[in-house]
């Protein structure tokens, strides 16, 4: 069993930054693709950004693609996401997941689920 804890969010006015971890315990991720996605009220749970557990391959929805960048550190069995140029729309509730095996951006995909944080990009 993995559990993710989420942890980084908070109120940011438009064109600023924040930076969410996840930290995980109860079984190394090392090995896992990790996931971030985000959902805002009354809109369905949304693909953010993945990556490969040795790092080479990362994937990030267009939405977000060159403001937010994804990393980890296998060591301290995190995953991070960089999230600059914050627009309103970007406001939600940010997850971390972590998949057992395969490849996908769908949530169907994922098989653990950290409890969520909160993202509010005020205008």
């Amino acid at each position: 069993q993995v559990q993710l804890v989420e942890s980084g969010g908070g109120l940011v006015q438009a064109g600023g930054s924040l930076r969410l971890s996840c930290a995980a315990s109860g079984h190394t991720v090392s090995s896992n693709v990790m996931g971030w996605f985000r959902q805002a009220p009354g809109k369905e749970r949304e693909f953010v950004s993945l990556i490969s557990w040795s790092s080479s391959t990362t994937y990030y929805a267009e939405s977000v693609k060159g403001r937010f960048t994804i990393s980890r550190d296998n060591a301290k069995n995190s995953v991070y996401l960089q999230m600059n140029s914050l627009k309103p729309e970007d406001t939600g509730v940010y997850y971390c997941a972590a998949m057992l095996a395969g490849w996908g951006i769908e949530a169907g995909d994922y098989d653990y689920w950290g409890q969520g944080t909160q993202v509010t990009v005020s205008s």
